[in-house]
Order: C-alpha cells, then sequence, then structure tokens
C-alpha cells in the first residue's frame, strides 16, 4: 500500500517496473511476501517522499493516467487485474474524492421531489444508507426501526466476542472511511457505533421512527401509493402513505430456534445468541450452545473463558479460513498512514477487496467430471480442502479423534466459511469443553440428551441456530395488485428481478432481497450500495418522467429468476450433499447470490426502462 502512495506523492512509476515484486494477497495477509530489504527499501523511499511532500507545502503531481492505475492495481496485488474490473474498483475507491454512487437529480426539479414521499423499512446498514442518499435527493422520507436504536444486525446481536468477519477497512460505506477501526475485524459495540456516527452526521435521527414496527403494506391502484400500517411499542397503530416502499429488513434478523422435542422443559434460562440475555451471568456455569455456525464459533470461546464447562453441540462442523488478523488490533502507526498519507487508506481498501473478489468463483464451480463429489467439486476446491486440514491439522493433530469430529464432510464454500485465528480449534481443546457430535434427541429439565442416550446437565442453554432466512419480509403483510401478498406470490420460493423489485408490486424496492446474500465475495456494503444506487435511479426515472409507478414485467423477472436457478445449478451451494441456510425446504438456493461482483455492479448501476411497465 505504501507503494502506491509513493507513486501518488512523487509521480515516479520505476518502482511499478523495478525488480520488488509482489505475492497475490491471502486473508489476513497484506504485505504481498516481501523479503525484509525489500520492506526497508520501501520505508526509506516513503519516508523521504513524505518530507518532500510536507516541504513543499502539501502538493501532489498530476495524478496517475488511467493506463498506471491499472498498473498500480496488477502491481499491488501481484496479479493482473482484468480491464473490465478497473472502473468499478476505481468507483470503490473514489481516488477522484468524488461520491460516483450517489445519484444526479438535476432532472427533476425540487418541488416533485418534495411531492414524493418514501417509506423505509429498517434502520440497519441498508436502511441508513437509503435513508443517507434520500436525504442528499431532497426526497421526504420516514425510516420505520422496530429497535431503539440504528444499526441492525449490529444493535441486536450483543452476544460475547461478536465481530464482523469482512475486513473492516472495506466493511464501511466508500463515501465514508473510518481510520478510526481499532481492530482489523472489529466488534459489535464499535460498528454500532460507526453507524451511530454516519447516522448524525447525516442528520438521519429527525426521520427516523424508532420502537415502532411495520405489520402490514397495501398498494392502493387509485392513487399509486402504499399505505403502511405500523404499530408502536405501546400497541398504537396508524397509516402512512407512501409513493414508494423500501424494505431493508435484511435476511438474518429474526432468529430461528430449533424444533427439539422438550425445549419449552428446561428450567434455566436458554435464549438465542441474536437475543442475549445479560442478566444471566454465565461464570461457574455448565452451558451448552447448540450449533457451531458463524455466532457460536464466536461466542464459544469467550464463553468457555468464564463457564465451569461448555457442551458444544455440533450437527455439521465448519470450514475455517486462516487468517492471523482476525483478533488483532490496528496500531497508532496504522492509523496515521491512514489518516495522513494521501492515497494511503483507498488503496488499502482495494487491496482488501480484490482477494474477496470474484477470484475465487473458478473453485466453487462443480466439475461435472470431478471423481470426489462427495468430497469437493472440482480440483481447486480439493486443493482448499487439503490446505485447510493442514491448517486444522496442525493445531489438533496430537489429538485424532477431535480431527476428526471438526474436519467437514461436504466441499469448502459449500456452507458459510468462517474467519479464524487458531481460537476455535484451541477452544474446543480446553479441558473444561466438550465436543458433542451425536444428534440430539431432546431438552430435558436439567439438560440435553443425544440419540445414545446420554445427558449432558447444564445450566445455561445458547440457541446459536441461525435466522429464517428464507422468510423475506417476514413476518409483514405485503398486499400488491389485485391484493395478492408476498407471502401467496412466494411461499417457499421467494424471487426478485436483481433482488430488488417483484411483478406485481410496483414501487416497491427490496435491499438485501432474495438472492442477493454473498457467499463467495465482497460484503453486504458494497452490494447494498449496487442496490441503492439502482433503487435511487429507478426513483429518478419516476420522478423525471411524469409517471407514478413502475412495475416489472413478469417475462423478465421470469427469464432472470431461470438465469438464477441454472447458474446455481452449476455451483456448490447447490451440491446434493449440502444443508444450508442457503436452500430453502425444496433444497432451492433461494437466499445467495450466484453471480460474479463485476456483472451484479454492472448490471446495477442504472435501470433499464424496458424491463418495467410504466
Amino acid at each position: 500500500t505504501l507503494v502506491m502512495a509513493i507513486v501518488h506523492l512523487t509521480g515516479d512509476t520505476s518502482l511499478l517496473e523495478g525488480t520488488i515484486r509482489l505475492q497475490p494477497p491471502l486473508p489476513g495477509e497484506v504485505d504481498g511476501g516481501l523479503t525484509d530489504d525489500d520492506k526497508r527499501r520501501i520505508r526509506a523511499m516513503g519516508l523521504d517522499a513524505l518530507r518532500a511532500y510536507r516541504d513543499r507545502g502539501g502538493t501532489l503531481p498530476p495524478p496517475p493516467s488511467a493506463a498506471t492505475i491499472r498498473q498500480m492495481m496488477s502491481f499491488l496485488v501481484g496479479q493482473e487485474v482484468p480491464d473490465e474490473y478497473v472502473p468499478m474498483f476505481l468507483e470503490e475507491m473514489a481516488l477522484d474524492d468524488g461520491d460516483a454512487r450517489d445519484v444526479a437529480w438535476d432532472a427533476v426539479p425540487a418541488e416533485r421531489r418534495e411531492a414524493f414521499h418514501v417509506v423505509v423499512i429498517g434502520a440497519g446498514m441498508s436502511g441508513l444508507l437509503a435513508a443517507i442518499r434520500l436525504e442528499q435527493a431532497g426526497i421526504p422520507y420516514v425510516v420505520i426501526e422496530k429497535n431503539e436504536g440504528v444499526g441492525g444486525t449490529w444493535l441486536e446481536n450483543s452476544y460475547p466476542g461478536c465481530r464482523v468477519d469482512v475486513a473492516n477497512h472495506f466493511y464501511s460505506y466508500s463515501f465514508e472511511p473510518n481510520h478510526d477501526w481499532p481492530e482489523f475485524f472489529s466488534q459489535r459495540a464499535e460498528l454500532r457505533d460507526y453507524f451511530e456516527r454516519c447516522t448524525d452526521r447525516y442528520q438521519l435521527r429527525r426521520r427516523i421512527r424508532f420502537g415502532t414496527e411495520v405489520i402490514a403494506a397495501r398498494w392502493d391502484e387509485g392513487s399509486a401509493r402504499w399505505a403502511v400500517r405500523i404499530r408502536t411499542r405501546d400497541g398504537h397503530e396508524e397509516t402512512l402513505t407512501a409513493n414508494a416502499l423500501v424494505s431493508a429488513v435484511g435476511q438474518l434478523n429474526r432468529p430461528r430456534l430449533p424444533d427439539i422435542p422438550g425445549r419449552e422443559s428446561f428450567a434455566g434460562p436458554a435464549f438465542h445468541s441474536a437475543e442475549w440475555q445479560h442478566q444471566h451471568a454465565l461464570a461457574g456455569k455448565r452451558v451448552a450452545v447448540i450449533g457451531t455456525g458463524a455466532s457460536a464459533f464466536q461466542l464459544a470461546p469467550e464463553v468457555a473463558k468464564e463457564a465451569s464447562r461448555l457442551v458444544v453441540f455440533q450437527r455439521s462442523p465448519p470450514w475455517m479460513v486462516p487468517n492471523p488478523r482476525y483478533h488483532a488490533r490496528v496500531s497508532e502507526a496504522k492509523k496515521w498512514l491512514l489518516r495522513h498519507v494521501p492515497y494511503y487508506g483507498r488503496w488499502y481498501r482495494f487491496l482488501l477487496f480484490w482477494p474477496g473478489s470474484d477470484g475465487l468463483m473458478p473453485s466453487l464451480v462443480v466439475d461435472p467430471e470431478w471423481p470426489h463429489p462427495e468430497r469437493s467439486v472440482n480440483a481447486m476446491n480439493d486443493a482448499m480442502r487439503e490446505y485447510f486440514i493442514q491448517y486444522m491439522a496442525q493445531q489438533i493433530g496430537d489429538d485424532p479423534a477431535l480431527l476428526a469430529k471438526v474436519v467437514p464432510t461436504y466441499p469448502p464454500f459449500g456452507k458459510r466459511m468462517l474467519q479464524d485465528n487458531g481460537t476455535w480449534l484451541a477452544t474446543l481443546k480446553r479441558d473444561n469443553v466438550d465436543l458433542v457430535t451425536d444428534p440430539i434427541a431432546a431438552i430435558t429439565p436439567q439438560g440435553v440428551r443425544t440419540v445414545e442416550g446420554t445427558e449432558y446437565p447444564v445450566d445455561v442453554i445458547v440457541f446459536a441456530t441461525g435466522f429464517h432466512a428464507n422468510r423475506f419480509l417476514w413476518p409483514m403483510e405485503i398486499a400488491g395488485r389485485d391484493g395478492l401478498t408476498l407471502r401467496e406470490r412466494w411461499g417457499e420460493e421467494p424471487r426478485a428481478y436483481l433482488g430488488i423489485t417483484v411483478p406485481g408490486f410496483p414501487n416497491l424496492f427490496c435491499l438485501y432481497g432474495p438472492g442477493t446474500n454473498l457467499a463467495h465475495a465482497g460484503s453486504i456494503i458494497f452490494h447494498s450500495e449496487c442496490q441503492v444506487r439502482y433503487v435511487m435511479g429507478c426513483l429518478v426515472a419516476l420522478l423525471a418522467g411524469g409517471f407514478a409507478a413502475m412495475d416489472c414485467r413478469q417475462d423478465v423477472h421470469d427469464a432472470y429468476a431461470a438465469r438464477f436457478d441454472a447458474r446455481h445449478t452449476t455451483l456448490v451451494w447447490s451440491h446434493p450433499g449440502m444443508n444450508n441456510w442457503y436452500k430453502n425446504g425444496k433444497g432451492r438456493v433461494t437466499t445467495t447470490s450466484p453471480w460474479r461482483l463485476v456483472d451484479y455492479w454492472r448490471w446495477t448501476k442504472q435501470p433499464d426502462l424496458a424491463d418495467y411497465a410504466l
């Protein structure tokens, strides 16, 4: 990253063509495999460049040309960056100090904007992003938020160890970087505070109705408006009218409790990880954690530090991506570089984005000729499998019984991959921790009993069992044209064009809707920025054209759904042996995007009005 800053500071590109060469980055690795001598040379050059920059009054040479920028990108990541990706990365980095994802409203008179009203459901990351763009556009809006604060998942999930698993200097709005993250993968309090600061910076709080829930919305054909029924915590109900309705409720916000016999009979505290009951101290207690997904992966190591005994019940083990920085703190020196060295933070963002871009996709495509479909989907996927197994064996190879329990039998990336710095397996090796792989038969008043008849007495049960991911916009009752509800239309098959619009539901826009979860690349913030720009483009089209409503064409929607399904049949998440939350009850993947990031980014840059009935 410092090399990139030196080029900007000096205009000298000779470093890009010299003897120093970088290796492609791995998770948590950002020095490109440089030797210590190379690092010393670069730091010396960086110091000279910064001194000269200071002494000439902070002026910069002319910006690098487009060809040089691409050369810089390829140098930084140690491999050729294809031409088609350069515009997407330039937009993300904002080297020109602009906000390329803001939409121009010059074609729409202010009075027309002021007469258009929008209701946004949810004040999490996507809802706040929509509110920021509506605020900038001068369009009246209200955000309905069921909680008493902003932040969505980072407000609701307060379990011990809760943190983001996308690098923080990328997991933030592209136009609102934060150079003061305390950790490279920050904990939920810091993430919540970031969204609080954004709320105040853009003066959104006055437009948010906290402690209020949308219970229903109905499209009125005559007025071309949505009637949105809301209810406050004290039971008061009222109806809002809106020209457009934006759903920003997310996919992982309604906890799912397992259907285990006797669940209600347990005598002690029992709660979902997303509804942590802090009044129950765990010190010295016997605790059961049911599940080994992302939440359990984070909370179990923290619980094990204070519980007298922790029993982890595992249905299937997770694959782990080695990342030595997962719990690492950001040094004050790093923060100084991010704050003060021109372009350093922007190139660092690109460096974090690139390995989480589309390079992984080939390893997820099923090779029909591959002879080992029970363990992997192609040769590249199999090589990753061996790499991950070796990583685990290095930590617990002295315990073959435990190693056999933690090595997954399904292909890598078939379920959500988890970042790991060794903490998980170290926790499972603790004397006060048991990993149970026998299926659960029942919950009793005293504990948990497995199908083999063993009962594990515990004082507290934590359900780390995920969410109702396939129940989009649930439990709201959203009725479109002719009174048809989304629940009736979708059933267990939620579909939306680009994950955003649904035929028969005019002026309804979904953020983080069906088929937009990212399991191979990017970050949800990147995807949400794509979706919000598309939605704002739709609103511009409506207002500039004098239209009352836009409704996705059924044939366009169906063609997209067919491509979506066809693509998924070739990918790891549809693998016959996979049991993941990406699938619905019929085994069809409904939540996860099968697309390259660059394709989705291109498709959502602006709406094609031919896709809609206006």
